[in-house]
């Protein structure tokens, strides 16, 4: 029989992983077997600039986390995975996808986003978007072309008026 200690340790551990998961607006599941120790730790110090960061539990303890929590990813909790939390919807989605296209042994898997299962299809479109501070600046210079487009035209006008007058 187990140790009552030991089961009190590991009860913690799934109430930690699912207030973890709660709290997060974005969880990703991720494949990193292959990553060396160097490649491990750059990855850490990508993910933490981006306000995100990554564990790695056990499946059985992220399964009874998942379960207390209603959520069914049983399909995707077979061998060894890491998890990337977030409160930035597409931040760490964003840093695991760029990262897996230099480095091959890196492979999502599943995600929540905003407490909504994700499917990989769909973890490479939300990868695809730009930064919310990229997307301001894409507004932004729309906002510009109306203004500078309407500054050219009075111009116009004004030049017209006086050589009309």
């Amino acid at each position: 029989m187990a140790n009552q200690k030991i089961i009190e340790q590991k009860a913690k551990q799934v109430d930690t992983i699912a207030e973890q998961i709660k709290d997060a607006s974005s969880v990703v599941w991720f494949e990193y077997r292959g990553l060396t120790v160097g490649e491990t730790d750059t990855l850490r110090k990508a993910l933490k600039s981006n306000d995100s960061y990554f564990k790695v539990y056990k499946n059985s303890l992220v399964k009874r986390a998942l379960d207390k929590l209603n959520i069914d990813l049983d399909d995707h909790m077979n061998g060894p995975k890491a998890i990337a939390f977030s409160k930035d919807a597409i931040a760490p989605i964003k840093v695991l996808s760029d990262f897996a296209k230099e480095h091959e042994a890196l492979e999502l898997k599943v995600g929540i986003v905003d407490g909504e299962i994700t499917p990989i299809e769909t973890l490479k479109e939300l990868a695809s978007i730009p930064s919310k501070d990229g997307l301001l600046t894409m507004f932004a210079s729309g906002l510009m072309e109306h203004v500078r487009n309407m500054a050219i035209c009075l111009d116009l006008h004004s030049k017209n008026l006086e050589e009309n007058n």
